[in-house]
Formats: C-alpha cells, sequence, structure tokens
C-alpha cells in the first residue's frame, strides 16, 4: 500500500497531465513561444538550426504557477511582483508544430496528441497567411475543442495597427467553431503578457479525463538513438519512442508490441511485421519513473537497437501490450466529409469530388500515409495504402489531395471497418 502511494505521487509530481499543441503561419513565433513558456528551445536538429524553422516536432514541458497573494501565474517558483513563493498549478507539455506548408503532415499527426492548442497569429502580417487558415481547420477537423488565439509579435506595430490586426483576427474567426475563442495579445521575444496567456490556458485548456483501467495504447511521434557516438557497447542505451499514452499505462519491464512495425522485404515484396521488446525505463518530466499513466509528452526506453530508431523511423505507430492493439490496415474504408474550400491557398478553389486511382494524404492517430483510391461504393470510399496503419473503426482521419504540387487539406473520414 505504501509503495503504491509513493508511486502515485511521484506520477503527481513530475508528469506532465495536459499536451498543449502550438500552430500556426511559419515564422510567427511558435518556436520562441516555446522558450519563453518552458525555457526550452525546440529547434534543435541540424536542419533546423541552419533554416531557423520547426522541421520536426519539438516538446517541452512547463510548470504554471500561481502566487496567492498577487494571483499572479508565471513559470517561476517566485512570483515576479512581490517575489513571494508561488504554488506549483499544473504540468503541461507543449508540441511545437512546423508551420511550412510543406510540413502539414507533420503538424496533422501532431495534432493527433494535443489536447488543446494556441493558434499563433503574428500582428505584423496580415491575416489570415495560408498556413493560419489551414491550422485553423485541421483543429477543426481533428475535434479540438480548446483552442486559445496568440496575437503575437505586438512589439513590432504601433497599437494603432495591433488593433487593426485584433480585428482582422476577429473577422477571421466568425462562423468559425472558433468564433468565440479568447485571443490574447504578447510579445514572445519579450515576455509582454504571457502572465495572461498562462491564465488563460489555465482557464481554458482543462486537463481532461484519463481512463488508466484500459488497455494502454501509445501514439508514437518521435523515435530516436540518445547514444553518442564512441559508446562503448556495454554502455548503449536502447531505442527511444517518445509521444503520448492515450489510456491506459504503462510501467518498467512490461513486453510490449509496436504496430505496424518495421518493413522487409520477401519474395520480392514489402511486409510489415510488428515489432515486440520491453520497456527498460521510461521517462517523463525530464526524470525516470516506474510508471506513466496518460497525460503529457512521455518517453519509453526499450532493449531495441537503437539504429532500428533513429530519425524517426518509427513515428507513426501504435504501442501497446503484446497482443492487445488494434489491427493493422492496408486498406482503410472511409465515410467522407469533404470541405467546400481547398484550405491553405490564397486563391478560392471548390473542393472537387474525390476520383478513382486519386492519390490522397491520410493522418490517422500520429501517422501520415498515402492512399489510392480503389473503391468507391454505398457512401464508403477504399484507399489502397502505400504505408499501413495501425487503426480503430471510428477513428478520425484528415484527408489531403494534390493541389499545385502541395497536399492541400480538403476534409475528414471516418474509419467504416
Amino acid at each position: 500500500m505504501v509503495k503504491k502511494k509513493a508511486i502515485k505521487s511521484s506520477l503527481v509530481d513530475s508528469q506532465p497531465v495536459v499536451n498543449i499543441g502550438l500552430v500556426g503561419h511559419v515564422d510567427h513565433g511558435k518556436t520562441t513561444l516555446t522558450e519563453q513558456l518552458s525555457g526550452k528551445w525546440t529547434d534543435t536538429h541540424s536542419e533546423e538550426i541552419k533554416r531557423g524553422i520547426t522541421i520536426r516536432l519539438g516538446y517541452a514541458d512547463a510548470v504554471f504557477y500561481k502566487c496567492a497573494k498577487c494571483k499572479e501565474y508565471t513559470t517561476k517558483p517566485k512570483c515576479p511582483l512581490c517575489k513571494e513563493e508561488a504554488k506549483p498549478a499544473r504540468k503541461v507539455s507543449f508540441i511545437d508544430a512546423p508551420g511550412h506548408e510543406s510540413l502539414m503532415a507533420t503538424m496533422l499527426c501532431g495534432a493527433a496528441i494535443m489536447d488543446g492548442a494556441l493558434l499563433l497569429i503574428a500582428a505584423n502580417e496580415k491575416c489570415p497567411q495560408p498556413q493560419t487558415k489551414e491550422h485553423l481547420m485541421a483543429l477543426e477537423i481533428i475535434g479540438i475543442d480548446n483552442v486559445i488565439i496568440v496575437q503575437n509579435k505586438i512589439d513590432l506595430v504601433s497599437e494603432e495597427d495591433a488593433l487593426k490586426n485584433y480585428d482582422q483576427i476577429a473577422a477571421f474567426l466568425k462562423g468559425t467553431k472558433f468564433e468565440k475563442a479568447p485571443i490574447v495579445p504578447i510579445s514572445a521575444q519579450h515576455g509582454a503578457n504571457i502572465d495572461v496567456l498562462i491564465q488563460t490556458i489555465e482557464r481554458i485548456i482543462k486537463t481532461p479525463e484519463r481512463d488508466s483501467t484500459l488497455d494502454p495504447l501509445m501514439f508514437v511521434a518521435r523515435s530516436f538513438d540518445i547514444n553518442k557516438p564512441g559508446t562503448e557497447i556495454k554502455d548503449i542505451t536502447g531505442g527511444v519512442l517518445g509521444g503520448v499514452l492515450k489510456q491506459g499505462l504503462f510501467k518498467v519491464g512490461q513486453q510490449i508490441e509496436i504496430r505496424p512495425g518495421l518493413s522487409f522485404e520477401e519474395k520480392n515484396k514489402k511486409v510489415w511485421k510488428s515489432v515486440k521488446t520491453s520497456i527498460t525505463d521510461l521517462k517523463t518530466g525530464g526524470v525516470s519513473v516506474d510508471e506513466v499513466i496518460p497525460g503529457g509528452s512521455i518517453g519509453v526506453l526499450t532493449s531495441l537497437d537503437p539504429s532500428l530508431v533513429k530519425a524517426d523511423s518509427l513515428a507513426g505507430n501504435v504501442v501497446g501490450l503484446e497482443g492487445k492493439l488494434p489491427d493493422v490496415l492496408h486498406e482503410l474504408p472511409l465515410q467522407i466529409t469533404l470541405l467546400e474550400r481547398v484550405v491553405g491557398v490564397e486563391q478560392d478553389l471548390t473542393v472537387q469530388p474525390i476520383k478513382m486511382g486519386e492519390p490522397l494524404m491520410l493522418n490517422v492517430n500520429s501517422s501520415a500515409t498515402v492512399g489510392s483510391v480503389t473503391k468507391m461504393k454505398k457512401g464508403i470510399t477504399t484507399c489502397t495504402l502505400k504505408l499501413p496503419v495501425c487503426a480503430e473503426a471510428e477513428s478520425r482521419v484528415t484527408i489531403s489531395r494534390l493541389v499545385a504540387n502541395r497536399f492541400r487539406l480538403i476534409g475528414f473520414g471516418i474509419i467504416k471497418l
């Protein structure tokens, strides 16, 4: 009994309880805001540093504190106003999603593990920008209800221009699901109004109810090798899976299965086989724990050969106990709902009906795949997949089609097995 209580206490103290995405048009300040809130710069990949944009999903945790005396919210243990000790209110995980149009698939994969989102809109640019539209529509299609609009870079414009931009944002939201979403003006670069943003996050993006009694189900968003070059064989750490546990719980020592797994060539044909391994350690909030429950982002250390997980090779997989995962699907039968207009392009384009043989980009859970339409019958469109997915019936799938050499969001589908 004492041991169980100790584990529970450790989880409360160290594991983030909610995942908050930062989305929006490229260079509107998502990574800068993530750093302002968490103290971590999430663009660490060499190409990200060189190009100055987010390419992969970035992760960072933060603790929100509240001063009992001033009622001020902060990310510091001490109140910035009265310098008194502030009490921790909640620990959250941030997911920094890329804003570049060519990386929309990555953003959609990230959106599948978000409980709420901050949509960043730069005050020094006309609203909406193409990916502002696309990201807002993606949040709506995926079913994320708790969204806060962050009007960033107010330090770069006059008060008059900031108010004009604010009116543009309000006009853009009108008629959408997020028409009444709060709009918070900030300067991520200078930390202005961050306390108000945190207060708004605490009010709008609540911690969802989780069910830890179900079979565990984890969506993998990243996979990587944490060993440094030259590490001795005896000191090598197994491959790491990063993502979110949607339900159930994981414990160190459990045997787990990864689906769809890895591809192999058999008789000149590519086949997919699930991977089985064991959990050697669990990381959350930067510390090792004995078990994790649904909540913020986690790292699952395994006994896998690190070469198998390099460069996000297992991103998009689903992890659970052996034999307890959904089926691997090579075809997706979808009940499709199309939007009226193509999202993410500057010109006004009507969404045309889906055609036989058409290639579509499909995002399901944290995976992205391309499917070719092979059957259309009784309201169900069946896509044969280039890369299989592991998914349950009634899961929601976002659908994008090629428009001017880019995949653009055109609707969503529900898996009908």
